[in-house]
């Protein structure tokens, strides 16, 4: 079991570090490459869509030829698009790097949460997922300052060479370590019965990607904006910024290593109707707020919230399907990163202000999702589901 659990969070872990390691250097590759900051900012957008691009074919090749080849494929595509932005001579060529890097990591991120959905029982997932969202949540806190250690004494592509490294290191787990977990029959009980319990249009899953989707973009609209709101709102230089950056990602962790214990005291459902109460609090405080004290108040309450239910809502999300896993969570990707993209367009083409922008997402997702979460309970099947052969061979 510690195989896959290690596995899993080497693959995931690929995307955050492709996303906030390189941003320490972002001035001095502008430099170099002839290019503004605000034109090499859209990189982020470039690799989300890239990650996009590889979950609309991943799940599926997954499903069909086992997570392992997969996995295997993702990091050496993140490695080799790593050594490509290094080589990087113009802006083009950087964002082209970054695209396929992308690919990668979209590719990894699939296969992470199918092989959790293939080894797990509902139970146990929902606090492993927990606690893949506080250690996810070190990254965006780490990588900066590993990056900036880097370039004290080397060049910016050396950030490039040192997620090459890491797309190596994934990739050696992913050959000699993790096992092909891919279900090789159809559940006895699905046979029985002559039904087919994995539709991507049930109910109950739909319901699942709103709320995840809806989530995502809330934590995501918080990312994005929290620089203009701390450092132009109020006032904050860089230092105290990511002092402050830092104290909301300890938040995050805090939280997501107590929700496994949380949940061995409380229901899943119960987490999850705490955790949108808290992005509602949080949209309320924002949306009242007065003072610095207040305004920071409520945006520890929104990475609390993201971080009590996010993994549980994925959890269930995940539960109903086992030969189709890969699948269902190439489709839970695409919608969390194209939701979230689409709504930062839409509230900068509106013309919202970053406060407004968050508080609006804030409160839409709190309604939403516990309105769905009181009209919608995990399929029974699921739980009949669970115990399904997989392939063995390494």
């Amino acid at each position: 079991m510690a195989r896959f659990l290690i596995c899993s969070f080497a693959l995931v872990l690929l995307y955050p570090s492709g996303i906030d390691m390189y941003l320490v250097g972002l001035p001095r590759i502008a430099q170099d490459l002839g290019a503004s900051e605000a034109q090499l900012h859209i990189a982020f957008s470039v690799y989300l869509a890239g990650m996009a691009a590889a979950m609309l074919f991943a799940g599926r090749i997954a499903d069909k030829s086992g997570r392992k080849p997969v996995a295997i494929f993702g990091t050496v595509v993140f490695l080799l698009a790593s050594l490509l932005c290094s080589q990087a001579q113009g802006s083009g060529h950087f964002l082209a790097g970054r695209f396929i890097q992308g690919i990668g990591a979209g590719s990894c991120y699939v296969v992470a949460f199918a092989v959790l959905r293939d080894t797990l029982d509902d139970r146990r997932r929902a606090k492993v997922l927990s606690l893949l969202n506080g250690i996810t949540c070190i990254i965006p806190v780490l990588a900066p300052v590993i990056g900036h250690l880097i370039m004290l004494k080397f060049p910016w592509q050396s950030l490039f060479y040192t997620m090459s490294g890491m797309g190596a290191l994934v990739g050696l787990l992913s050959i000699f370590v993790l096992r092909e977990t891919r279900p090789t029959s159809v559940p006895h009980a699905a046979k029985q019965q002559n039904i087919v319990p994995e539709s991507l249009l049930n109910r109950f899953f739909l319901s699942r990607i709103v709320m995840t989707t809806l989530s995502v973009t809330a934590i995501l609209t918080y990312v994005n904006v929290s620089p203009v709101l701390m450092m132009e709102v109020m006032g904050f230089d860089r230092g105290t910024y990511s002092m402050t950056m830092a104290l909301m990602a300890l938040v995050s962790m805090v939280v997501s290593f107590s929700t496994p214990f949380a949940l061995t005291l409380f229901k899943p459902r119960t987490l999850m109707l705490t955790s949108q109460a808290l992005f509602f609090s949080a949209g309320v405080l924002l949306s009242l707020s007065t003072s610095q004290t207040v305004t920071m108040l409520g945006l520890g309450l929104i990475c609390a919230g993201f971080s009590a239910g996010f993994g549980v809502a994925m959890s269930q999300a995940l539960g109903p399907f086992t030969l189709r896993a890969g699948v269902a969570s190439s489709v839970l990707g695409i919608a969390q990163v194209c939701g979230s993209s689409l709504w930062i367009w839409l509230a900068a083409i509106i013309g919202l202000s970053a406060m407004n922008m968050l508080i609006g997402i804030l409160i839409a997702c709190s309604i939403v999702s516990i309105v769905l979460i009181m009209v919608t309970s995990p399929a029974r099947a699921a739980q009949r589901y669970e115990e399904t052969p997989v392939e063995s061979r390494s």
